[in-house]
């Protein structure tokens, strides 16, 4: 079955139950909210659906991605896109080069750098391919880290708080291109976040509890 499902997950630290149990079905285009208060086990469930978590957290349930069982598989084999609230950008390469790295293999030179550069243009950054992360404010490396997640093709993306460094006009901008993209890729994505506003409409909607 197309998507990404989630069963049974429960996500502890330590013996102290922090989520779970949950079960949740993203269609392709979908998107998973995931909102609750610091501490709650958000981000440390989207570390666990990529294959990340470290004791002395630890899970149980299944994770399932177009029908493949990803809970048995190590992380590089996924194919799961997670962006944090920190940008990883490399620092050596231009903005252009960070975009390059993220885009299939297979295309000509030519097309991939247009789709590259298209997507800086989409996102209000035409021109700042030849320059360094370090040159761009914040809000902008913010924005070239989420044009590299999506640039990539995962078979879906895992947000956290992907919007919370850029200021109100931008995020607004930010949240229509990126999830304008995961409509037209039929990408799944799971978003957490403390802004209700982050949420698209239609968006599946689960308030974690404080425990």
């Amino acid at each position: 079955m197309p998507g990404l499902h989630l069963r049974g997950l429960h996500l502890w630290l330590a013996d102290r139950l922090l989520v779970g149990p949950l079960d949740a079905q993203v269609a392709p285009g979908e998107v998973l909210a995931l909102t609750g208060p610091s501490g709650c086990g958000k981000s440390s469930l989207l570390a666990q659906l990529c294959g990340l978590l470290a004791p002395p957290l630890r899970a149980t349930g299944e994770v399932w991605l177009d029908g493949r069982a990803l809970h048995t598989l190590p992380t590089e084999q996924r194919g799961l896109g997670l962006l944090f609230q920190d940008d990883l950008l490399f620092p050596h390469f231009s903005v252009l080069q960070n975009l390059l790295f993220a885009l299939p293999a297979g295309q000509p030179a030519p097309v991939r750098q247009a789709l590259a550069e298209q997507a800086l243009a989409d996102a209000g950054l035409a021109g700042f391919g030849p320059r360094r992360p370090h040159t761009l404010s914040g809000g902008q490396r913010a924005r070239v880290a989420l044009l590299r997640a999506l640039l990539a093709r995962p078979g879906a993306l895992l947000l956290d708080e992907p919007f919370s460094r850029l200021d109100l006009p931008l995020r607004a901008a930010m949240r229509a291109v990126v999830f304008g993209q995961l409509q037209q890729l039929q990408m799944p994505c799971v978003l957490v976040t403390h802004d209700p506003a982050d949420i698209p409409p239609g968006a599946q909607h689960i308030a974690l509890p404080a425990r």
